[in-house]
């Protein structure tokens, strides 16, 4: 599965580079349903789940989308990451039976994205 996950998203990475959204220039249901395990990728899958050949920091594509969904209006009050962090690392026992649940990283997600020139 990881070499699987890491495929699609080079594939995400490339296509997001001419593309602002998944199919053109309006945000679809696709969008946002690859959004909720964006926005918890680098926070929970690369620690928790042991994702990391790549931070999706390190995907500027990714990156860029990822902060434009999240800077559409509404949308940031909805993202509540201690309450994400906690519910993985505290409910997975086998996985983290510490429960320790990092402080990091830390992530603007309001950083400046410019992906409207990929319109």
């Amino acid at each position: 599965a990881y070499h699987q996950l890491f495929d699609y998203l080079d594939k995400l990475e490339a296509q997001l580079s001419h593309t602002r959204y998944l199919t053109g220039d309006s945000i679809t249901e696709a969008d946002w349903r690859l959004f909720t395990t964006l926005v918890r990728f680098d926070a929970v899958y690369v620690g928790h789940f042991k994702c990391n050949r790549n931070r999706i920091v390190d995907m500027p594509n990714l990156w860029g989308y990822l902060r434009d969904l999240y800077q559409q209006p509404g949308v940031a009050e909805t993202v509540d990451m201690h309450h994400i962090k906690s519910h993985y690392y505290a409910s997975h026992d086998m996985i983290n039976p510490t429960g320790v649940v990092p402080k990091g990283p830390a992530l603007d997600f309001m950083a400046p994205h410019q992906r409207s020139k990929n319109k």
